[in-house]
């Protein structure tokens, strides 16, 4: 079966504009995949010092929105090069998986 090009154009669009209400994150994987974010987002979540952002308890899709807009270059800051780098090497499963599990910290 053909599809003309403009429906493939079409869904890889809607394939590459994922959102964390699209996709499920896991927390136990978010683990896993979060160590190099402990480096100044601290083991609990809570920001090394005061640059840093907390990430406990801070919803899903607000934290794999803000990881995206830093993948994407879509933030500026005096950090924003430096998360755009750590965040390049994961797809948005990844990020959902890391922002279940900070959403999900006590």
């Amino acid at each position: 079966m053909k599809f003309p090009v403009s429906m493939l154009a079409a869904l890889l669009v809607v394939a590459t504009n994922a959102t964390a209400d699209s996709i499920k994150g896991n927390p136990t994987l978010g683990k896993i995949k979060a160590p190099s974010c402990q480096f100044c987002h601290g083991i609990d979540g809570i920001g090394v010092n005061a640059d840093y952002p907390n990430l406990n308890h801070q919803h899903a899709e607000s934290l794999f929105d803000a990881m995206k807009a830093y993948q994407d270059g879509e933030r500026k800051g005096s950090l924003a090069e430096i998360m755009k780098q750590r965040l390049s090497k994961f797809n948005n499963q990844d990020l959902a998986d890391i922002a279940a599990y900070y959403a999900g910290m006590n």
